[in-house]
């Protein structure tokens, strides 16, 4: 019975903890379909305040704001593509959660395979370097230099040259 008891507990605190969502009961529309609509922008539009949250999970009043400006957008009869067009053109593409991509914004989708290409050439090129045959080895002379130069430095008393 106490296995039990704390499983349910586990549960509870484990469900407890889910992210509640932002949206005030006075924001929410009377058809269902609309509103379910307006969710699914809400969570398609970043938060300006917060950045890494959409408007649906921020508290902020930006996002509420914008919540009731999509709801208010749904209700005159914009599409989903219109309200979202709307939107971008007054706050730019920075309040879309997945940016589109575009020759405005090529060079930042395009930086990080860049990136990437570039340390391969790097690493290819450090690597080509390296020696790796026995030709590159030390001379008879330079061999026998290391060893008198090792041998001196073991001797007490004595500064190689």
């Amino acid at each position: 019975m106490t296995r039990v008891i704390r499983l349910l507990a586990a549960l509870f605190l484990t469900f407890s903890v889910l992210p509640a969502l932002a949206v005030q009961p006075d924001e929410v529309l009377p058809d269902p379909a609309m509103e379910a609509r307006a969710r699914e922008l809400s969570k398609e539009l970043r938060c300006m305040v917060c950045q890494n949250q959409s408007i649906d999970d921020s508290d902020a009043q930006l996002a509420r704001d914008l919540r009731i400006l999509v709801r208010e957008r749904l209700k005159a009869g914009d599409s989903n593509s219109q309200v979202l067009d709307f939107l971008v053109a007054r706050y730019g593409e920075f309040v879309l959660m997945r940016p589109v991509f575009s020759w405005r914004n090529a060079l930042l989708w395009g930086t990080p395979g860049l990136v990437l290409v570039l340390g391969a050439c790097a690493a290819f090129f450090a690597l080509r370097r390296r020696p790796t045959s026995a030709s590159e080895a030390l001379t008879p002379e330079e061999e026998a230099r290391v060893k008198a130069l090792l041998a001196a430095s073991e001797e007490p008393g004595t500064r190689p040259e």
